[in-house]
């Protein structure tokens, strides 16, 4: 076919069996240290390593290779402030009428309410969002396709390289998050999917002891 791409020859990585069960021990070690935190330090970071994160992120399969996802770095004090605000009413809704008893009851162990100072203090803010379509240079409609899971893949790849670099954050979903793409004035094609602070968590903090669930309950082998 005229159209198909190039094909390159592939490098895959290449370790002996013992280097393979090392750095995967490794990884799974660096990443059950990861916990969603919500006090931050103001302070900032050389912000290269946010796109170098950003970039990782982009090397997620997707769907015909369509890449439909944007990520957009707020750190603006006033633009910060905004998100803030509309996120709070957002979440007033939420927590007194929109979420269900058992929801509810769900997240009491938490201590979360309707309150969001993180979005002031942490010093970055990462709005990710989906590209339900893509747009040409002439406006016309391109389709995209396995959208959310190729979002969803991505967002994995940013929060692992978050935790690698040794930085803190938290998966934010005011839902309904349709104020984001106003706020940031954002393209037709593009919804909210997910906003993420980013910073180093503020000294002393404390998260729930939670336990996670032990491969036993998450794995069925077929052998």
């Amino acid at each position: 076919m005229s159209d198909a791409y190039p094909q390159i020859e592939y490098y895959p990585l290449s370790f002996e069996h013992e280097e393979m069960k090392r750095r995967s021990q490794e990884f799974y070690n660096m990443m059950d240290r990861r916990r969603t935190v919500r006090k931050f330090k103001s302070k900032k970071f050389d912000k290269s390593i946010l796109d170098n994160a950003i970039k990782a992120a982009s090397t997620a399969p997707s769907g015909a290779h369509k890449q439909p996802w944007s990520f957009c770095i707020v750190t603006n004090a006033e633009l910060k402030h905004k998100i803030r605000q509309l996120a709070e009413e957002e979440e007033y809704e939420n927590y007194h009428g929109r979420m269900s008893d058992e929801w509810l009851e769900d997240l009491r162990p938490f201590g979360t309410d309707h309150v969001k100072e993180f979005l002031d203090i942490a010093p970055y803010l990462v709005i990710i969002f989906k590209k339900v379509y893509d747009l040409t240079e002439d406006g016309k409609r391109r389709n995209n396709y396995y959208v959310n899971e190729s979002v969803g893949i991505a967002t994995g790849f940013f929060l692992a390289a978050i935790q690698n670099a040794g930085l803190a954050s938290l998966t934010h979903t005011p839902s309904p998050m349709n104020f984001l793409e106003k706020a940031l004035d954002r393209p037709p094609n593009e919804r909210a999917y997910l906003l993420v602070p980013v910073g180093y968590p503020e000294d002393g903090v404390k998260v729930p002891d939670l336990k996670r669930k032990g491969l036993e309950k998450i794995l069925d082998s077929y052998d």
